[in-house]
């Protein structure tokens, strides 16, 4: 028996735009990471396809919410990790030299891809503190969409099975809907495996519903529409 595909409403007043990490480390060739997931970028037109999401929301007046991922050098002194978390450490993938310290920021790792800054910084886009391992339990993102009256979202970003599933599950957890933009995302493959595809898989299990760029993009445009495509 076929899963259920229930929608989600898209309506301007109580729907925003979610990105998680749309940082350099991850998205651009000279990113840290992008050995490991540059193939699964590319495949997905995941640049172009962020920057469609983000280009459709401000023509909308659609609320973005950005959900960073930095390191700073007390990070540094965690004594465990989990697998992800220790090759970040060890290849010093979004370390900022502090928290309020903005030296050799611009252009690094942790920067903005260059192309998403006309949308990011301005003045009606919110970023929350730094998540620290994938999920948002960690930063303010959800005080931020409650205290705007949000209880829909429409996601993407980095990566697909690390930090956009984490964001998912807790935002379920905490009486989201959600609708995962699968082609707004990639991940690493590695000998152990693909996490784009564990993800994409996952996504169809849980979220409220999984758009193509396309299909969010129009939904976006039209507003106050009830989708169940995909």
């Amino acid at each position: 028996m076929a899963l259920p595909n229930p929608g989600m409403l898209v309506e301007a007043d109580n729907t925003a735009l979610v990105v998680t990490d749309p940082q350099n480390d991850f998205l651009s060739p000279q990113g840290v990471t992008w050995g490991v997931v540059g193939e699964s970028v590319e495949e997905n037109h995941t640049v172009n396809n962020i920057e469609a999401l983000f280009r459709a929301a401000k023509e909308n007046n659609l609320p973005i919410f950005i959900s960073p991922h930095y390191y700073y050098p007390t990070d540094h002194g965690w004594k465990f990790e989990g697998a992800l978390e220790k090759l970040m450490h060890s290849i010093n993938m979004f370390d900022r030299k502090g928290p309020l310290n903005l030296e050799g920021f611009k252009g690094s790792g942790p920067d903005w891809l260059e192309r998403y800054k006309p949308y990011i910084e301005s003045e009606n886009t919110i970023v929350v503190n730094p998540h620290k391992v994938y999920g948002p339990e960690t930063n303010d993102l959800v005080l931020q969409l409650r205290k705007r009256g949000i209880d829909k979202v429409i996601l993407g970003g980095m990566s697909a099975n690390l930090c956009v599933e984490s964001h998912l599950r807790e935002l379920l957890e905490q009486g989201f809907e959600v609708a995962v933009v699968k082609d707004a995302t990639a991940a690493a493959k590695v000998p152990e495996g693909n996490g784009y595809d564990a993800a994409v898989t996952n996504y169809r299990f849980l979220a409220n519903t999984v758009w193509s760029t396309e299909e969010a993009v129009a939904l976006i445009s039209q507003g106050e529409t009830r989708a169940t495509v995909s």
